[in-house]
């Protein structure tokens, strides 16, 4: 009778022991939160508009484009698999270049107002801008290549010393078409048309799409004005403006850094 006890105190003993332990289980696990591996992008924009005007001198709401601080760069990997060539261009600017000014321009300055363009930070739908380069600028720190192969090999023509160059077959230029907001940043999509006649007969254009980052305006210190930045990146295939160089591969990225001032 003794031992029937001890069986039945035991199996009592297991089955509160196994019922607390489901019921701790249950407790723990009610407490246990899903992991989020990556959290919702929020994005964090200002309302600032940036508009050149005619860029008057001493006119704080006309921004001007700082160019000696701004640079339009270029690379590629060489022979299309090895580490990249990397380049400049010396000359360029923010200006809508129509027919008739399509010209040689005496000087070294700007030859046209940099005024093709506007920046609404929240408002991407006012926001765009039109630039070009002068090819025959490229600039790759070797004077042998910048000056020989680059010249002949893009289409274009020898620099003439003192002249600004924006003939049709010396130009790449870039429209937008589209601007939007980037869902993954505070930056935006951009959507372009970039226009170069290359090694072909007549300008070709291509639709692209790159990216822009708005660097905020801010006044920096000890100074009277203030600055603020665009940097627009995309790519393109060379083969589509006639280009057959084996020297660099087909897909050439760009980087534009813009500064402004409102001086």
């Amino acid at each position: 009778m003794k031992l029937l006890s001890n069986k039945v105190l035991l199996i009592a003993l297991v089955l509160f022991s196994g019922l607390g332990y489901i019921i701790s289980c249950t407790r723990d696990n009610s407490l246990i939160q899903p992991i989020q591996i990556t959290q919702p992008f929020s994005p964090s924009r200002g309302n600032n508009v940036h508009l050149p005007g005619s860029m008057t001198t001493g006119d704080p709401n006309q921004w001007k484009l700082d160019k000696v601080h701004s640079s339009v760069l270029w690379s590629g990997s060489y022979i299309g698999a090895a580490g990249l060539l990397t380049g400049r261009f010396n000359q360029f600017g923010m200006h809508d270049i129509s027919a008739v000014e399509m010209k040689n321009y005496p000087g070294t300055g700007q030859p046209l107002l940099d005024t093709s363009w506007a920046f609404y930070e929240s408002d991407p739908s006012k926001t765009y801008f039109n630039g070009y380069v002068q090819i025959n600028t490229s600039n790759t720190g070797e004077p042998g290549r910048d000056a020989g192969c680059n010249i002949s090999a893009m289409g274009t023509t020898a620099i003439i010393s003192g002249t600004q160059n924006l003939n049709v077959n010396n130009i790449a230029q870039i429209k937008t078409t589209k601007v939007e907001f980037d869902p993954e940043s505070n930056g935006y999509i951009i959507h372009l048309n970039l226009t170069w006649q290359g090694k072909l007969s007549a300008p070709h254009t291509e639709a692209l799409v790159g990216k822009l980052k708005y660097i905020p305006k801010a006044t920096p210190t000890g100074s009277t004005y203030s600055v603020f930045g665009l940097q627009l990146t995309f790519q393109f295939n060379k083969q589509a403006y006639g280009i057959s160089s084996t020297s660099i591969g087909d897909n050439i990225a760009v980087e534009c850094n813009m500064n402004f001032n409102n001086q």
